[in-house]
């Protein structure tokens, strides 16, 4: 008999978690599970999953406070017979873990990929999320964190028993993040922004929010231009913060310097165009770029904070600075610009560790292991 699991998640935007859980849904036995999806109608997630073998059930989370959400996830449990709920963020699981609560017949497995304080909201929905996360933690049976870090957090600040929480690192398609696979592309993409084989690019990519820490990328890279005139720098993504960048892009002067290519669906193509990927975050879950552009055999500059440095070890993956220092992103920016014999075996190792440690294969397997725990 198949085991019935219902993913819940608000679906109100694509990012790394529905990008998980995508991945997660695509890759468990299709002869061992029936899936269900609840979630706000999302084009991209609906892209990333094999829609085929998934029952969607769209969800509109949009609301900030909707009594009908409860009614109509217990009513999914219940008439589904659903053995296991898998949800995802604050506003989806407000609604998820009570309504399985009251079903009383199902198994609750939550995902934290970011801490509360990481959310993109005011300080008083913040802290209207930790009063909910912490009365609703009660009716969860299995937390999947995405770092040691937040594993310590759920324990030591939390209160959760430990046997209770599982870390489980996020993973990246090998198959698909491949350099040897995107040469062409790389030559396309180059073409597409008008630059030669030759011209040095470095790039950062993801969200134009706060945590991202773009600003600190945009203002080190006038010292690189004094150091290398001809070298081009690209962001990619958008955001709420896109206007104030652009404007900082010009008052810095970098308009012939530094383009924004805004959202784009074709990542790894891009990183196969750059010659180094920053990653200037401020606060971070398990970010999906610095796989990606490990996978891609790409040397890396990222921040030494939480989350990147369990995936990035300081000269051996990458290089690492301090968060909010545009001197020190300065300083790795060009010591591996002078030094190409650095960029190779930061890219080779990085590589590697993804294919050992970060694969999509070792996170659904773990995955599956939460599940079978609970059911036996």
């Amino acid at each position: 008999m198949s085991i019935k699991i219902l993913f819940v998640i608000d679906g109100l935007e694509f990012g790394s978690g529905e990008r998980c859980f995508a991945q997660i849904i695509s890759g468990l036995p299709q002869d061992r599970y029936e899936i269900y999806l609840a979630s706000s109608e999302n084009r991209q997630l609906y892209e990333a999953i094999n829609t085929v073998r998934v029952h969607l059930i769209p969800l509109d989370f949009s609301h900030r406070y909707k009594p009908a959400l409860f009614r109509a996830i217990s009513k999914i449990i219940s008439e589904k017979n659903i053995d296991i709920i898998h949800g995802q963020g604050s506003r989806a699981e407000f609604y998820a873990r009570i309504a399985t609560r009251h079903a009383k017949t199902s198994k609750y497995v939550s995902t934290i990929a970011m801490p509360v304080e990481g959310y993109d909201v005011c300080s008083l929905k913040k802290r209207w999320y930790g009063i909910f996360d912490r009365f609703s933690d009660r009716h969860v049976d299995r937390f999947v964190v995405v770092s040691a870090v937040l594993r310590n957090l759920m324990i030591h600040q939390r209160g959760i028993p430990a046997e209770k929480v599982v870390r489980i690192y996020n993973g990246i398609e090998t198959a698909i993040y491949d350099p040897d696979k995107l040469k062409n592309q790389r030559v396309q993409i180059r073409s597409d922004f008008s630059l030669t084989e030759n011209t040095l690019l470095i790039g950062a990519i993801g969200r134009l929010v706060w945590q991202k820490g773009f600003e600190y990328f945009v203002r080190c890279i006038p010292e690189v231009i004094r150091k290398f005139p001809g070298a081009r720098f690209l962001i990619v993504g958008d955001g709420e913060l896109r206007t104030s960048l652009e404007q900082l892009s010009k008052e810095l002067n970098l308009e012939n310097s530094l383009l924004f290519t805004g959202h784009r669906n074709d990542i790894q193509n891009v990183i196969a165009a750059l010659d180094i990927v920053v990653i200037p975050s401020i606060l971070e879950g398990f970010p999906m770029i610095t796989l990606e552009a490990m996978a891609m055999k790409k040397p890396i500059v990222a921040t030494r904070i939480d989350g990147i440095v369990e995936q990035i070890s300081d000269g051996l993956e990458g290089l690492l600075v301090p968060p909010k220092d545009p001197s020190a992103l300065v300083e790795a920016i060009i010591k591996i610009m002078r030094d190409r014999e650095l960029a190779r075996p930061l890219g080779l190792t990085a590589r590697k560790k993804v294919e050992s440690e970060f694969s999509v294969e070792k996170m659904i397997a773990e995955t599956e292991k939460v599940y079978q725990s609970l059911l036996t």
